[in-house]
């Protein structure tokens, strides 16, 4: 399936399936479908989606409420990400932010209800039981505690202190890459693929993520927020890979990353590849553009 048919095909699965609180809340149910429905790139329930398509194309339309649930998550973290308490940002995928619409308790609660469900969508997906239980592992892990919450914890906790470059990896790997990473390792399970082709697909996400997190760094630097759809030159107080390595040097590594992801895309079996390669063919190297 092309790219942009499967992109569609999950952009219409969403419109048909926003959250509702079925309450007489006069917001709320507003609140929690307006970062749902201001887009993004969906990058993550895409990998998942380009996994499956690869392999089993007719577990496709199965596949849908598990992309779902990813992007659920994501979109949790970003509302909790742009909090006051967090990055304090007014502006997200080119609306302004939940807490500077509404408020920040609506803004909060909206997040809760969009972290929890990405979970009861996933286990009433239309799978087996044993694969719904690990994907609930996959992404209660890297979603959780042994992921995007430390990544987050020791972003915060560490503002305005110097780390090294090992520790701004570790959390960053953390906080960003490890969604990527399960994203991957998802689609792979629901295709049933063999654990050493799930680990690979795993590991090519950890390097993808944090490819995209330097390349996050370096357009806040250089972007405005009208290019970014987002609050940009707000890591002042942050360790980025820009703060910590200069412009110059978090290029460096990005083009060293991009490199070696490209390297791994081209070792892939070609069914996997192709469908890969149509996916990231604008994000291996997008902070040149």
């Amino acid at each position: 399936m092309k790219t942009d048919t499967l992109l569609q095909l999950f952009e219409d699965y969403l419109l048909d399936n926003l959250p509702s609180s079925k309450s007489f809340h006069p917001i709320f149910e507003d609140a929690l479908s307006l970062m749902l429905k201001a887009g993004g790139k969906r990058f993550r329930p895409m990998l998942l989606l380009s996994i499956v398509d690869a392999y089993e194309p007719l577990l496709v339309k199965n596949a849908l409420q598990v992309a779902l649930s990813i992007e659920f998550l994501h979109t949790y973290s970003l509302i909790h990400d742009d909090l006051p308490a967090m990055d304090n940002a007014s502006l997200r995928r080119g609306f302004p932010t939940l807490h500077t619409k509404y408020d920040e308790t609506t803004a909060i609660l909206a997040g809760d209800a969009l972290n929890t469900h990405s979970f009861y969508l996933l286990s009433n997906a239309p799978l087996s039981s044993d694969i719904k239980i690990e994907l609930i592992k996959s992404l209660s892990s890297d979603g959780g505690i042994d992921g995007m919450i430390i990544g987050q914890a020791c972003d915060c906790y560490f503002e305005n202190t110097t780390i090294t470059l090992d520790q701004l990896e570790f959390l960053h790997i953390h906080k960003t890459a490890k969604l990527i990473a399960t994203s991957l390792k998802m689609g792979a399970t629901i295709a049933n693929l063999p654990l050493k082709t799930q680990e690979a697909l795993y590991n090519f996400g950890i390097d993808l993520g944090l490819l995209f997190q330097i390349q996050d760094d370096i357009i806040d630097e250089i972007s405005s927020e009208e290019e970014a759809g987002k609050t940009t030159s707000n890591d002042s107080a942050k360790n980025s890979f820009v703060n910590l390595l200069g412009l110059n040097g978090a290029k460096k590594s990005a083009d060293d990353l991009s490199k070696k992801c490209e390297i791994t895309l081209n070792n892939f079996d070609l069914n996997l590849k192709n469908n890969l390669q149509n996916l990231l063919l604008n994000y291996l190297y997008r902070h040149n553009k």
